[in-house]
């Protein structure tokens, strides 16, 4: 049986691939750009990579529409992608946006490729959107010959087949999405297939094809696409700027190896820009580190205002991701409250840590922790591993449903929403109540609405389900949906209103501007009013303060209840009560006592609250410990605490160290 390749070698003329002179051989893998467009047959299914601005092989695209328009051939494309890729007007995959170039599309992002989505929406292309995400994965089912991808992303979602399938036109007809079961679990089968060209982007090639990726700010999901298009009998271009001799590259540095690339093309410089909006930016390819005072400040308006209470959510330690557009506000937040380094952002295309970029540069980072490949990032996310994520709110209804992908004849496509609103722990969505030249102000510390905005976003039902609210009830996940005049969560009734902003008119404001009453178990409370000053809001001191309940612990493997006071202060006599009232909350249901270690590291306490604190402590000790140690570094502290104990009969010695104190309490429990 002939092999495609084989096959190529003997029908498509082009100059690599056909018997080559001596004087042509020379050049290895090396082409032009229409030499390389010359591959791709009539019919061929073909994969690029690429994240907004980042990593587009812009060059190569450009040739392939010149190509397409002047011979009218390669016809009938299949295109698959995963993340958006285009300006929104000509660049990136736009130069495929001609009818009879393309026949079907495979996409994860629609909405910078408007060219494309016109002939979605006309029906002169079969069309699907499926999340970015998925994807990102099937390249690899398809490189390693596996029937379908399978996985939870997309369930309740148009995506799923009893919602669609994620079919974009009227013509598309065949099934890509199946539901399935496995021990009593329903799950999305995604078919793969094979990628017959890839068309990918790196720094610099040597002779062999060995690409690296140095000056990228992302590395994507290029090798996956790579290995996918190699197994599949299909071939590789990689667009570089750059070409070095054989055995030059650091064999570490490759992210594509030689053996699954067939051409190399070296760029004309204005279309390799890294990314659609800078030339080049040394940080975004973690080749520097540059000194980063702050995010870009923003103005008071109602983009703050939400991105402000939308930073409350925030907790130190977290793995945070940011959307595209309104979220990104909240690193602007953030870096105002000095917060932003208790924080680690992470964007879907691979970035770990660092500042996010913005416009057609997002998927970018400064200062970066580690760039990793997007399959792997997603694997990361589908797995549960975000704390929190931010994402735009563009329309949603009572059933907690959201919709950011499609609005009538606009086609904005999923990305990577789905992914990362399902599995992250907590999802908070963040945009404007109204939109359509809705305009607010801040007036004595409250808002005031100057201009209504002409479109409503809470409706009766959204017309494209990209987040399932139902799904989401049946997983217990943390829902909030935030404004800048009202907060909404999930509950399983539906959306429940919990807060509002001052000076905001619940009726005429917020209830006769919705398709739906939400449910009000009660009467909203206001809006931290720290929102709507114009000063920073003291974000860090309530980031870096443990609630009580995360203070108090108990171990029932070892009957250990472990107190952690450190930073924490005690000014008045509701502290006092609060914590005896915690205490009691978590040991008297145990009917017994317990071991107890307290940290007093960095603990404040005014000294006119100490004798109560202590007679507190006292009959604490009596009635629920069985044995007690406390330490702290503070000289100080361990002597007033110390004598204060002391003269109520209480175990009065303050430990210096944890260490110290655990083997204390060890020793003590020996004995006992």
């Amino acid at each position: 049986m002939t092999s495609r390749t084989d096959s190529y070698r003997k029908e498509s003329g082009h100059p690599m691939l056909s018997q080559l002179p001596p004087s042509r051989m020379k050049k290895g893998k090396i082409v032009s750009a229409e030499e390389s467009v010359r591959i791709i047959r009539d019919g061929d299914t073909v994969a690029t990579g690429g994240f907004v601005g980042i990593g587009v092989p812009e060059e190569i695209l450009i040739c392939l529409e010149k190509y397409f328009l002047k011979t009218g051939s390669p016809k009938n494309l299949t295109l698959v992608y995963a993340a958006g890729q285009g300006d929104g007007q000509e660049k990136g995959l736009n130069h495929l946006g001609h009818e009879g170039l393309i026949k079907r599309v495979v996409g994860g992002h629609w909405g910078l490729a408007p060219k494309l989505q016109k002939l979605a929406i006309e029906n002169k292309i079969e069309a699907y959107n499926l999340p970015q995400g998925v994807i990102s994965h099937m390249y690899r089912d398809i490189a390693a010959k596996k029937p379908r991808t399978i996985t939870s992303v997309g369930m309740g979602t148009f995506v799923d087949p009893r919602n669609g399938g994620g079919k974009i036109s009227d013509i598309t007809d065949e099934d890509l999405v199946e539901l399935i079961n496995f021990d009593g679990n329903d799950y999305l089968a995604y078919k793969t297939f094979p990628i017959n060209v890839a068309i990918l982007r790196g720094t610099t090639a040597d002779l062999d094809g060995n690409i690296t990726m140095e000056k990228e700010a992302l590395t994507l999901e290029s090798l996956s696409i790579a290995t996918a298009a190699r197994n599949s009998g299909g071939f590789v271009i990689v667009q570089v700027e750059r070409v070095a001799d054989r055995f030059t590259l650091d064999a570490r540095q490759i992210k594509i190896p030689g053996i699954l690339v067939d051409c190399v093309v070296v760029s004309n410089p204005a279309n390799h820009w890294q990314t659609f909006e800078q030339k080049y930016n040394p940080a975004f390819s973690s080749e520097i580190r540059v000194p980063v005072q702050s995010v870009e400040h923003m103005e008071m308006s109602a983009r703050k205002i939400i991105a402000r209470r939308a930073a409350f959510e925030l907790k130190a330690n977290s793995i945070v991701n940011l959307g595209i557009g309104m979220p990104e506000g909240i690193a602007s937040v953030a870096s105002d409250e000095k917060v932003i380094k208790y924080l680690t952002l992470t964007a879907e295309p691979g970035v770990i840590g660092g500042i996010p970029a913005g416009g057609l540069s997002f998927g970018a980072a400064t200062n970066t922790d580690a760039v990793i490949d997007q399959p792997y990032q997603f694997d990361f996310y589908d797995g549960g591993g975000l704390d929190i994520a931010f994402l735009g709110l563009a329309q949603t209804d009572s059933k907690g449903n959201l919709n950011v992908s499609k609005f009538g004849p606009r086609l904005a496509g999923a990305g990577g929403f789905i992914n990362i609103s399902q599995n992250a722990k907590k999802v908070v969505f963040v945009g404007t109540f109204t939109t359509g030249g809705l305009t607010v102000s801040i007036k004595d510390e409250k808002l005031v609405i100057e201009k209504e905005g002409s479109v409503k976003k809470f409706l009766k039902q959204v017309e494209h389900v990209t987040f399932s609210g139902k799904y989401a009830v049946l997983k217990n996940q943390q829902v909030l949906y935030i404004t800048e005049r009202c907060v909404f969560r999930l509950t399983e009734a539906g959306m429940e209103l919990i807060e509002i902003a001052p000076g905001i008119d619940l009726e005429k404001d917020i209830l006769a501007l919705m398709d739906f009453t939400p449910i009000m178990k009660q009467k909203p409370v206001i809006m931290d009013d720290r929102i709507f000053w114009s000063e920073t809001m003291g974000l860090q001191e309530d980031l870096l303060s443990l609630s009580m309940d995360e203070r108090l612990t108990y171990n029932p493997d070892e009957n250990l209840f472990f107190v952690n006071f450190e930073n924490f202060s005690v000014k008045t006599s509701e502290d006092v009560r609060s914590i005896e009232s915690m205490v009691e909350k978590i040991l008297s249901p145990l009917g017994k006592k317990v071991y107890t270690i307290v940290n007093y590291d960095n603990f404040m306490i005014l000294p006119d609250i100490v004798d109560e604190y202590t007679d507190m402590v006292k009959s604490l000790v009596d009635r629920f410990y069985t044995g007690v140690t406390r330490y702290t570094t503070s000289t100080f502290l361990r002597m007033k605490l110390g004598d204060a104990l002391k003269k109520r009969g209480a175990a009065a010695h303050i430990y210096e160290s944890s260490e110290q104190a655990r083997n204390a309490l060890e020793r003590e429990t020996t004995r006992r």
